[in-house]
């Protein structure tokens, strides 16, 4: 038993200590954080961080910013904190633009997501706002929106954890949703093409937005230009229930469809900006 249990007093080998890693982010339902990997293994972080990085070069486990997830196989769903550091000057640009069409007075929705999660932080940079509502089911837009209360007030709409994205699904999301009248919701997504509309790896997620986006009178599309042309599991909102596509680094190629289908598309790093309508303020 002294063997099985030796790495608690921080005397396990290198790599008996990484294979308890491996075992651990394996077991694990989402992200494993570097201090929880510390504490288990009675290391230092400094110590663990340098595993990680071994373990991420040998494609062991999938190193992220504050830890590390599994390489699940088969599954395109990646956690927020590995996806938050890629296209961020294309997300911040789409958060201002997005951020831009909200009025003071207003309820918005915003989606799970890394985007979404820009644009929260987009509101909470524009002082002139008040008496803002938002309602989310993303742990990690409500903390970004804190700063901003009280002149903000912050609904999380409950429901059952998904480590991945920190964020709320069914069933406690259908008691809540129903009795809002937002006046516009920002959904991010996985995909966006012509076929199928916007979608989402996975199912719980996918149902999760379609109810967020049946509380709103308005539905807008925050996507960066990687979403285009790809489709995936869920179908989310088809085309034609889509009001508005906020996005960045995107072709002119990718674009054309999407607008040949009848969609108002505001390219945000293009030069112009975005009106408070979702107009092209050169328009």
């Amino acid at each position: 038993m002294r063997d099985d249990l030796s790495f608690l007093d921080g005397s396990l080998p290198a790599p008996l200590r990484q294979d308890r890693i491996v075992s651990i982010v394996e077991g694990a339902p989402g992200l494993v954080r570097t201090a929880s990997l510390a504490a288990a293994l009675g290391t230092s972080e400094v110590t663990v961080r340098q595993d990680l990085a071994l373990l991420d070069q040998e494609a062991r486990i999938r190193r992220v910013r504050g830890g590390a997830v599994r390489r699940a196989a088969g599954s395109p769903e990646r956690p927020f904190e590995e996806t938050a550091v890629e296209h961020q000057v294309a997300k911040a640009a789409i958060g201002r633009a997005a951020a831009a069409m909200v009025r003071s007075g207003e309820c918005v929705v915003l989606d799970v997501g890394t985007t979404p999660a820009a644009v929260a932080s987009a509101l909470v940079a524009r002082e002139d706002l008040t008496d803002l509502t938002v309602v989310t089911n993303s742990l990690t837009t409500a903390l970004a929106l804190e700063p901003a209360v009280p002149r903000f007030t912050v609904v999380v709409t409950g429901g059952t954890l998904r480590p991945l994205q920190h964020s709320l699904v069914a069933p406690f999301l259908g008691a809540v949703l129903p009795m809002i009248a937002a006046d516009v919701v920002f959904l991010g997504g996985t995909g966006l093409d012509v076929e199928h509309g916007l979608t989402n790896v996975n199912l719980p997620e996918t149902e999760a937005k379609r109810m967020l986006a049946d509380a709103a009178r308005r539905t807008v599309v925050v996507a960066d230009g990687s979403k285009f042309g790809r489709a995936h599991l869920g179908v989310v909102r088809p085309l034609e229930d889509i009001d508005v596509v906020v996005t960045a680094e995107v072709t002119a190629d990718a674009v054309a469809p999407i607008r040949a289908a009848g969609v108002l598309v505001v390219v945000a790093d293009e030069d112009g900006g975005a009106a408070p309508d979702g107009r092209k303020s050169h328009a």
